[in-house]
């Protein structure tokens, strides 16, 4: 049973990491620029929901060698996805390690349906330094239902009112460091903490604070290794985005494992 919860978990992970990309690409885009519409190669996506979901090159690339969005390569800087995406990858690890710390409570499946997104978000972040308001703030409102309903199912382990305020309290926390220093932390990380409060507040103030804390430190073990390496400055602006949301998995996983079954 607790193997097949885990295997199950994966291939949703796994499912719904393929179907990221194109989303991924159309939203990686300046805050000035428009929502990307067509593929590398300039075919239009079509209608909204197979407009958004799937893989970078659309069907007319994939059923024949168009210039640009052929095997060969993608015009505009973006290359065609080859084998299985990572996103595919991090997913099923994220959902088959969130399985496996969870287990048959009813949180688990909010944690499935939310993982999808906050592997979106980490993409887009990492290629353009930006958190779409698009994402964030329905991250968040579906974080508060989901575990609202979550909580009235028997077996629940965790608390939906302290999540409320896990949420409140995480996102003031890092609107107040991005008052002190709007430089060195941009408003979309204020947005993303809000749902991560949510997600970590359900198992207690310990997992937020271990959640926060490691974001924090993944973050900073990424710059100073830039560092190191050469490869950044003390001014260089990092994506903090998929080390907030690596923070708040690695609390979700520790506060699923401490919570007695």
């Amino acid at each position: 049973m607790y193997a097949t919860l885990i295997t199950v978990a994966a291939l949703w992970g796994a499912v719904t990491g393929l179907l990221v990309p194109r989303a991924a690409y159309r939203l990686s885009v300046r805050p000035d620029e428009e929502w990307r519409a067509a593929c590398p190669a300039g075919h239009s996506f079509g209608g909204s929901v197979r407009g958004w979901l799937g893989g970078v090159r659309c069907r007319e690339c994939a059923s024949a060698r168009v210039p640009g969005g052929g095997p060969g390569g993608a015009a505009g800087g973006e290359r065609p996805e080859r084998g299985v995406p990572a996103a595919a990858w991090v997913g099923a690890l994220a959902c088959a390690a969130l399985a496996a710390a969870t287990g048959p409570r009813p949180e688990l499946a909010v944690w499935l349906a939310l993982t999808p997104v906050a592997v979106l978000l980490a993409l887009v972040d990492r290629r353009v330094h930006r958190l779409p308001d698009r994402l964030t703030l329905p991250l968040a409102g579906a974080a508060v239902v989901l575990l609202g309903l979550a909580a009235v199912v028997p077996g629940a382990a965790g608390s939906w009112r302290r999540a409320l305020l896990g949420g409140l309290v995480l996102g003031g926390a890092y609107f107040l460091l991005f008052v002190i220093h709007p430089g060195g932390m941009g408003f979309g990380d204020v947005k993303l903490a809000l749902p991560l409060g949510v997600v970590l507040g359900w198992y207690g103030w310990g997992t937020l604070f271990l959640g926060a804390f490691a974001g924090f430190l993944f973050g900073s073990v990424y710059g100073f290794g830039l560092m190191a390496l050469g490869r950044a400055g003390r001014r260089t602006a990092i994506p903090f985005g998929p080390f907030m949301i690596g923070g708040a998995l690695a609390g979700l996983l520790l506060g699923g494992y401490g919570v007695p079954g």
